[in-house]
């Protein structure tokens, strides 16, 4: 287990992204109860960990406008259109990106994702405080993405129980053995790993391949980043992953079902099946 003196604030291109996150969250603050009185009145949230648990390789299509890697991805894309083509095509799940600054997202995306289909939604952003989790759900959001990296050990304990109060699922973001250990202990049964430094943007597939098979058969193994194509995929079933996040590739395509549909029916290994 990592102990909490060993973590640092992240650094890079994650850093900055945490710090506008902390500068977003103050200025939400004042509408907490408008939030709390939306959250409330939301219908039951989907069960987003259960749609994953498929014999294939459960695709998660994320939305996604722009990034800090690859620039303009989808900044022009009509977003409903979208999201009811990669349920057209497959889907098990929707991202829908909602980081302003470097990304190009909105609640408004949300928002429409919600409107436009009935498949589980999870809100992607840089979750630093249990209001963001409260605005998610308030917009319809089936679960919300944390980042281990960009949480203290206690932050990331706190977040999973405020989000679980709020009958939210949480997918949490792992890169390395130890924040695993700590996803683990704070009750984490949705796991990603992203082959992607957030600090440095680099990708390294050999990060997926290491860590998913160490994440416990009870959890949903999520393989995050660097899955372009079919192979892709199947390079995610060997390493025992659940489902699959692909978000450039398919944001980009101008055939949005076509592209989903290449990656979908990937068959889940022997040593997945309990997940």
């Amino acid at each position: 287990m990592q102990a909490i003196g060993q973590w640092t604030d992240p650094s890079g291109v994650l850093g900055t992204l945490v710090a506008e996150a902390h500068r977003r969250v103050a200025f939400i603050q004042g509408s907490r109860v408008d939030l709390e009185r939306r959250a409330a009145a939301a219908p039951p949230a989907r069960g987003f960990e259960a749609a994953l648990r498929l014999d294939t390789v459960a695709l998660i299509c994320e939305i996604k406008r722009r990034s800090p890697s690859k620039g303009e991805v989808g900044g022009s894309l009509d977003l409903a259109a979208h999201a009811q083509a990669f349920a057209a095509g497959g889907a098990a799940a929707l991202s829908i990106l909602t980081e302003p600054s470097q990304f190009g997202g909105s609640l408004d995306d949300l928002a429409a994702a919600r409107a436009a289909v009935e498949l589980p939604l999870i809100r992607k952003d840089f979750h630093v405080d249990p209001i963001q989790l409260l605005e998610a759900r308030a917009l319809g959001a089936d679960a919300a993405l944390l980042i281990a990296r960009a949480l203290s050990p206690d932050a990331l304990v706190a977040m999973v129980a405020a989000a679980r109060d709020l009958e939210l699922e949480v997918l949490v973001e792992v890169r390395d053995e130890r924040e695993l250990d700590r996803a683990l202990t704070a009750g984490a049964t949705l796991i990603g790993v992203n082959n992607r430094n957030l600090e440095t943007l680099a990708i390294d597939l050999a990060t997926g391949d290491r860590v998913v098979p160490l994440i416990p058969a009870r959890c949903v193994a999520v393989y995050e980043s660097g899955v372009a194509g079919r192979d892709d995929v199947e390079r995610a079933a060997r390493a025992g992953a659940a489902a699959v996040l692909v978000g450039s590739s398919i944001s980009a395509a101008a055939d949005p079902v076509a592209a989903v549909r290449t990656l979908s029916g990937v068959r889940r290994r022997d040593g997945a099946a309990g997940r």
